[in-house]
């Protein structure tokens, strides 16, 4: 049994690996194109984040339960398999997480060409002809897909892919970003969003990020105990 310090350090190194190797792709795409014209484009992206999200999940889902996005941690608090104290501590771990990678990243980066705009892109923001309303409604849809898996892998233990679930969320952000990142940067997660634009200060849309996200873990997480967790009570 960990203790609660221990979960939050967990839960901090895990969100700190996703949103440093994340909002990093980016800025390696940029470099990059302005080096040679190419670039790791989406499929890159989507596959970094992917990545870091599965790993740490597998390496750290045995001491916190690997939630690292406050959008999966309200999943649990609403089926009350987590309690609230318990839950504004993720919350708390996340945060500082995110905030501490995007700094170390900014930090890092050397003073060249390519360093403003590649700041400049780790914030998710929504595209050009997307209105709130329509960035929230879809990062709601996302982050529905990747709270359900997470019950369904991770939580539900008559799931077949308990052991591998930390596979199937990365694929499932992956799958998220390929999709939604040229419309809304596919976020998923408030710590995402709220460690750069703390660190380039770029707020611009970022209530879209806390409310799509948290409703969309919110629905997702009732949805699949009422549906196939009667049998499971939280403990």
């Amino acid at each position: 049994m960990y203790s609660m310090p221990q979960k939050m350090v967990a839960e901090f190194v895990g969100t700190f690996t996703l949103i440093f190797i994340g909002a990093g792709s980016i800025c390696a795409d940029q470099y990059i194109h302005q080096a040679s014209g190419g670039g790791v484009g989406l499929l890159g992206i989507a596959v970094a984040h992917g990545l870091a999200l599965g790993i740490m999940i597998t390496a750290v889902g045995h001491i916190s339960g690997g939630h690292l996005n406050p959008a999966v941690t309200i999943g649990f608090w609403v089926t009350k398999r987590l309690g609230t104290v318990q839950s504004l501590l993720y919350w708390l771990a996340q945060l500082l997480g995110g905030t501490a990678a995007a700094y170390l990243l900014a930090a890092l980066l050397p003073d060249s060409s390519w360093r403003a705009q590649a700041l400049s892109q780790i914030t998710p923001d929504l595209g050009g002809d997307f209105t709130r309303v329509e960035g929230m409604g879809l990062e709601a849809v996302m982050t529905f897909f990747l709270v359900f898996v997470v019950f369904a892998t991770a939580v539900d233990s008559k799931g077949a892919f308990n052991k591998i679930a930390g596979f199937a969320i990365g694929l499932t952000i992956a799958m998220d970003i390929l999709f939604g990142g040229p419309f809304t940067g596919a976020s998923m997660n408030p710590a995402r969003t709220f460690g750069p634009a703390l660190a380039t200060r770029h707020w611009a849309n970022h209530g879209v990020y806390w409310v799509g996200p948290l409703f969309g873990g919110i629905v997702a997480g009732y949805l699949y105990d009422r549906l196939f967790l009667r049998d499971q009570p939280p403990a």
